[in-house]
């Protein structure tokens, strides 16, 4: 099939406070979990009109009018509504895996969240937590979910790839991690045939799985890494041009060399940077939208040469953050209107 350029469609299934704050109006919490627990049995209510509003038919109809083909949809291990304090949601996902082959769009289904938490982020769905490696009842419960999963959507013509878990943190052990992607793996393939990827991530460590899964048994598996460049040290202290070469040529090694292994897919990037460090200090409104227009080429250029791509994140509701949100970006100028 032809190269996957897609959006996430984060905050959705799992909430990110940072992309809608208004969610949390008068709450102290800060992320699904404590959102769940401050509000109780109040908490379904506003969940359930977020659902309903956030994402519709209407949006999938415009991300495949502007010429992407793909949709990441983060979930969260708590979808089958069998975990408190959470409220599940797998209707959702069932509408959506229907509105996707309505649209002719992919869908890349991936487990975001995990019991006992794999990151310790919000996008985890528990802040300062990351204790998933550490009972094997609680793997034991997500290779359970990866397969209700494959299971339920098996015959759905929609269904590109299922993703074993999103973003396990840079310290929880590679054994254990290797071991859960290799029943991830079997258990998807108990139900779904070659056709459908079945994706991993990196757990922040890139090169390191050159020897996983080169055994002829394993069939269309897909590495997953997320190429941000505002979070680590050296990236935050990049001036515009710093940050364009790392996109251009730095970003472009990385994927040839894993590219030998596997099939790659970018599965997080943006716009977005740190301007602590006054990036664009002295730039006037043109040059932002020149700078951002720029970046956002040079970051395709590269991605281009991976196998896919999934920029985080479709919208948000936030006018500070403008550089993550793809539909507000194109109608920036900063993506083209319609990729071809």
């Amino acid at each position: 099939m032809s190269k996957i350029r897609g959006v996430n469609l984060g905050n959705w299934l799992v909430l990110e406070k940072w992309m809608k704050p208004e969610l949390f109006d008068g709450l102290k919490a800060e992320d699904e979990t404590s959102f769940c627990e401050e509000l109780g049995e109040n908490a379904l209510e506003r969940l359930k009109k977020h659902r309903d509003t956030f994402i519709t038919f209407e949006d999938f109809k415009w991300i495949s009018n502007a010429g992407l083909n793909a949709v990441r949809i983060p979930i969260p291990h708590w979808i089958f509504g069998d975990t408190k304090p959470y409220y599940g949601c797998i209707e959702y996902l069932d509408n959506a895996m229907e509105w996707a082959e309505k649209t002719n769009l992919n869908v890349l289904i991936d487990l975001h969240t995990a019991p006992g938490c794999q990151n310790g982020f919000d996008n985890g769905g528990i802040l300062g937590v990351c204790k998933w490696h550490t009972k094997e009842e609680y793997v034991s419960r997500t290779v359970n979910i990866i397969e209700k999963i494959a299971k339920r959507y098996k015959e759905n013509p929609a269904l590109w790839g299922i993703q074993l878990l999103n973003e396990p943190r840079w310290d929880v052990p590679m054994d254990i991690l290797r071991n859960y992607y290799l029943k991830g793996y079997e258990v998807c393939r108990r139900h779904i045939d070659e056709n459908i990827a079945i994706v991993f991530h990196d757990g922040f460590r890139l090169t390191e799985w050159k020897d996983f899964m080169q055994t002829s048994e394993y069939k269309n598996v897909i590495l997953d890494t997320h190429f941000y460049q505002c979070f680590a040290e050296d990236q935050k202290k990049l001036d515009m041009s710093g940050h364009l070469q790392l996109a251009l040529s730095q970003r472009s090694k990385e994927i040839n060399e894993m590219s030998k292994y596997f099939k790659v897919i970018i599965g997080e990037w943006s716009l977005g940077i740190d301007t602590s460090n006054n990036t664009l200090k002295d730039m006037n409104e043109l040059q932002i939208d020149a700078a951002s227009r720029a970046y956002a080429a040079a970051q395709l250029l590269s991605y281009e040469t991976a196998e896919g791509w999934f920029f985080w994140s479709y919208k948000l509701e936030n006018e500070n953050m403008l550089t993550w949100n793809y539909r507000k970006s194109v109608e920036k100028g900063w993506f083209p209107s319609k990729l071809k």
